[in-house]
């Protein structure tokens, strides 16, 4: 006889106008399209959700039934190869949109590398909100062009250049980022790991780690910690990054 009592139904909370509008990530996601009027319809169809860092929310070959909107945190962004290994292909943190899928199954695997806040949305529910707000479907459209765009970038960037220009662009990037955000200081956050920035950029660990020493020998960048870089001369990182850079090496 089975004696184990049964699972317990959990029924998922949506989420609250007020969290919607105290929403730090809001003026950068798609959920801008909607306005402060219409936001308890929005918040009607979000389901907000937590994940642990390691914890998987978006797994390769799986069903594409739901929408996520990171709010708070990084997850990394990759694809299972033959033989097992990972290729990282993003990173994603405040204000990214992920789950658009051009078939029936999620492209890629999604998982926290640092808690990460989110608001998931069922197909159905956002088919609604698409139909109901026309500029919410056109900031849909909007982000997958820019998916696109980026896709391209990466294209370039493992494709043509150098060891220094890779990792300039990659911190280019990630100011950007937070700039959007409304973080404008010269420390930007890198909650990945060596290993994880190397997958992403096509380098070794050794690389990588090498290259960051040198950006530090030659004064451009200091760094706090483990997970920080203090950028000092930004001038020079974004040349670098475009490939006006006099000591570059593979």
């Amino acid at each position: 006889m089975n004696t184990c009592a049964p699972r317990p139904i959990v029924v998922a909370q949506a989420a609250s106008a007020s969290h919607c509008a105290n929403c730090d990530a809001r003026h950068r996601s798609v959920c801008n399209a909607i306005s402060t009027d219409d936001l308890e319809r929005l918040a009607a169809s979000a389901i907000p959700k937590v994940f642990a860092k390691g914890q998987l929310f978006i797994e390769e070959g799986e069903k594409a039934g739901d929408f996520f909107n990171v709010t708070r945190g990084t997850a990394k962004l990759y694809k299972m190869l033959p033989d097992g290994r990972q290729q990282i292909t993003g990173f994603a943190s405040a204000g990214h949109f992920l789950g658009l899928a051009v078939s029936d199954t999620y492209a890629f695997s999604a998982e926290a590398i640092e808690p990460v806040e989110l608001c998931r949305f069922s197909r159905s529910k956002l088919r609604v909100l698409l139909d109901d707000f026309p500029a919410l479907e056109k900031r849909l459209l909007q982000t997958a062009c820019n998916e696109l765009v980026a896709a391209q970038e990466q294209m370039l960037l493992l494709g043509r250049k150098t060891a220094r220009e890779r990792l300039a662009s990659f911190l280019s990037t990630r100011i950007a980022e937070a700039a959007a955000c409304g973080e404008h200081g010269s420390t930007i956050s890198l909650p990945m790991t060596r290993a994880e920035i190397a997958d992403y950029l096509g380098l070794t660990i050794e690389t990588v780690s090498r290259t960051f020493t040198r950006f530090k020998a030659e004064g451009k960048i200091t760094l706090p910690s483990r997970d920080e870089v203090q950028i000092c001369d930004l001038d020079w990182l974004n040349g670098v990054a475009s490939g006006q850079d006099h000591h570059a090496f593979a």
